[in-house]
C-alpha cells in the first residue's frame, strides 16, 4: 500500500519533468564577437526566464551576412551594426524589419605599458609596435575605428602597422596576445568579466564616429520555432537591457 502512495505522488513529478524537456527547446544565434562575452549573461537570463536553450555562434557580422545568404540555419541574427540586419530584410531573408536593441562603444586596448591618457597618445610613439583593427569591411567595430584614425589623419602613418582580425574577437587575441601593442576594440570586451582589469584601455570620444547602433533580426529559418520568437522579444525586455548597460552599451 505505501509503495502504491509513493508511486502516485512520483508519476505527476515525473511526468511534468518530462514535459518541460520535451517541450524545451534550442534556439541558433548568428552573435556578433563584440556580443560574445554579454551574450552569455543573457543566455543564463533566458534559460531562467522560458527554459529554453541558446546556441551561439561567434563571428563578423558581413561573415554572418554572408552565411545566411548561403542558407546557413541561424533562427536569430544579431548584429554590431544595422547594415547587415537591413541587408538580410531586404533581401527577404527576415520576418520583419531589423530593430536597434543597443548602440556600442569604440575603446582602444593594450596589455603594453604604453600612454593611454588620451585614444591618440599611443600612435604618437614612433616605436609603437602593431596595431590591431577588426576588418573594417566585415566588422563594424572595425570599419569605425579606420573612420576614426582617418579622421585624425592617422590612417596613412599607421598604415605599415595595422593588422586586421577577421572580427572583434580574432583582434582581442592579437591585443591581449600582445601580438598587437594596442588596439581597436568594444567597450563591452573590456568590461566583461572575463576581461576585466586586463590591460589598460580608454574609451573613443563617440562624436568621433557614428552610432554604432547595433540591430537583430527573426530570420525565417526561426519563424516556426516559438524559442526563437521568444529570444527576439527578449533582446528589448527590461531583464536584458539591464544586463547590456553593465555590459557598458547604451540604450535606444
Amino acid at each position: 500500500m505505501k509503495t502504491t502512495v509513493r508511486w502516485k505522488f512520483l508519476l505527476p513529478a515525473a511526468a511534468l519533468v518530462l514535459s518541460s524537456m520535451v517541450h524545451a527547446e534550442t534556439v541558433n544565434v548568428a552573435v556578433a564577437a563584440s556580443a560574445q562575452y554579454v551574450f552569455e549573461d543573457l543566455k543564463t537570463e533566458f534559460k531562467k526566464e522560458t527554459g529554453n536553450d541558446l546556441a551561439a555562434s561567434i563571428n563578423s557580422s558581413g561573415k554572418f551576412a554572408t552565411q545566411i545568404m548561403s542558407g546557413a540555419p541561424f533562427d536569430v541574427f544579431m548584429s554590431a551594426d544595422m547594415e547587415f540586419p537591413e541587408k538580410m530584410s531586404q533581401g527577404g531573408y527576415t520576418t520583419a524589419a531589423p530593430r536597434v536593441f543597443v548602440y556600442g562603444a569604440l575603446v582602444v586596448w593594450s596589455m603594453k605599458e604604453i600612454d593611454l591618457r588620451t585614444w591618440q597618445a599611443p600612435f604618437a610613439n614612433p616605436g609603437l609596435g602593431k596595431v590591431a583593427v577588426a576588418n573594417p569591411q566585415t566588422a563594424p567595430y572595425g570599419r569605425e575605428a579606420m573612420k576614426v584614425l582617418a579622421g585624425a589623419k592617422l590612417d596613412q602613418a599607421l598604415q605599415g602597422k595595422l593588422v586586421y582580425g577577421e572580427s572583434i574577437a580574432q583582434t582581442n587575441q592579437y591585443i591581449f596576445s600582445g601580438l598587437a601593442d594596442v588596439g581597436f576594440t568594444a567597450k563591452s570586451i573590456v568590461l566583461s568579466p572575463e576581461m576585466q582589469g586586463k590591460g589598460k584601455w580608454v574609451e573613443v570620444p563617440r562624436e568621433l564616429y557614428s552610432p554604432i547602433a547595433q540591430g537583430a533580426v527573426l530570420l525565417k529559418h526561426g519563424a516556426d520555432n516559438k524559442a526563437a520568437h521568444q529570444f527576439y522579444d527578449f533582446l528589448y525586455s527590461d531583464k536584458a537591457r539591464a544586463i547590456f548597460e553593465r555590459y557598458g552599451y547604451l540604450l535606444p
